[in-house]
């Protein structure tokens, strides 16, 4: 009877300690309700899939393509009226002009939907896709669909139906001018479901490196990384980083969840690469070359200042 009744104990706080709703693992405590990134499968099936992202991007294991050649970006460098919301997760901003790329081994055209960020906690690790097991402070994510589709539902149901630009951010000593007003309005929009209108026009290019430092990226299939986390991406990573200073990062962790914690360490956990391969365009191959010859320079250097 006891043992019967321990189970039956246990059972119940598996209840209470199990949520409808998902949420980071930073999240996950007995009384937050809700399931971590370890049972997003239970809240989409599709989560449990092989092509998950993000993923670690293992540069020597990489394959050169010559496909994959320079984006043509249009609309870009229109300014735009546009709001943002805390939606409990993240925060998000509709675009609201056409806004396209193309090129880059690209099937189609795509057109800009949103972006939205995932960060750590003040400045430390947070991105979601790393580079050898590095993972950056930050990542942003452009989301585009194919220009067919009128909705992103629709574009899901594609297998190729999105693409993404994910960028890294890398902390700096001084801070980015350009993000000057995308940092103020954060203040705007603490807690969930807020929302606010930037108060001037801002544009895409505002917010990435400069077109000439776009060359270097890598390519693989991959899924959203949060639920539903349908397998429907063409996900491009791109290898030069924005830089922001510690302060800029951090005001990002004075963002509030839907139960008013601290919104940190926004990311999901790498994925499997299963039989996947990561692409890498003709300039990602120069970069990551150039960043081995100034290692190995560093290190020739100070193994001969040792001695």
């Amino acid at each position: 009877m006891q043992k019967i009744r321990a189970l039956l104990l246990l059972a119940t706080l598996a209840q209470i300690c199990t949520g409808a709703d998902w949420c980071y693992q930073s999240q996950v405590t007995c009384e937050s309700h809700c399931k971590g990134p370890r049972k997003w499968e239970e809240e989409s099936s599709t989560c449990g899939g092989r092509k998950q992202s993000p993923i670690n991007i293992v540069t020597r294991k990489t394959i050169p393509d010559e496909r994959l050649t320079p984006f043509q970006f249009s609309g870009y460098q229109q300014a735009f009226r546009s709001s943002i919301k805390n939606n409990g997760h993240s925060v998000a901003v509709n675009i609201p002009h056409m806004a396209t790329i193309s090129g880059g081994n690209l099937e189609t055209t795509y057109k800009a939907v949103q972006f939205h960020l995932h960060w750590g906690r003040n400045g430390g690790p947070g991105s979601e896709h790393t580079i050898d097991g590095e993972q950056y402070p930050m990542e942003l994510h452009i989301v585009h669909m194919k220009q067919k589709f009128s909705s992103l539902s629709e574009a899901l149901q594609d297998p190729t139906g999105v693409a993404v630009l994910g960028f890294f951010y890398e902390v700096s000593k001084l801070p980015n001018n350009k993000y000057g007003q995308l940092i103020k309005i954060l203040e705007s929009v603490p807690t969930k479901n807020a929302s606010a209108t930037f108060s001037s026009p801002l544009s895409l290019n505002q917010l990435i490196p400069r077109e000439q430092n776009l060359t270097g990226y890598y390519r693989y299939e991959g899924s959203l990384t949060t639920p539903g986390c349908n397998e429907a991406v063409v996900w491009t990573v791109f290898q030069d980083p924005i830089p922001l200073d510690r302060n800029q990062l951090s005001a990002f962790s004075r963002l509030k969840f839907h139960d008013g914690t601290s919104m940190v360490d926004t990311f999901r956990p790498v994925q499997p690469l299963n039989d996947r391969t990561v692409y890498r365009s003709g300039s990602a191959v120069v970069l990551a070359s150039l960043a081995l010859l100034l290692a190995s320079i560093s290190l020739t250097f100070g193994l001969s200042h040792a001695n």
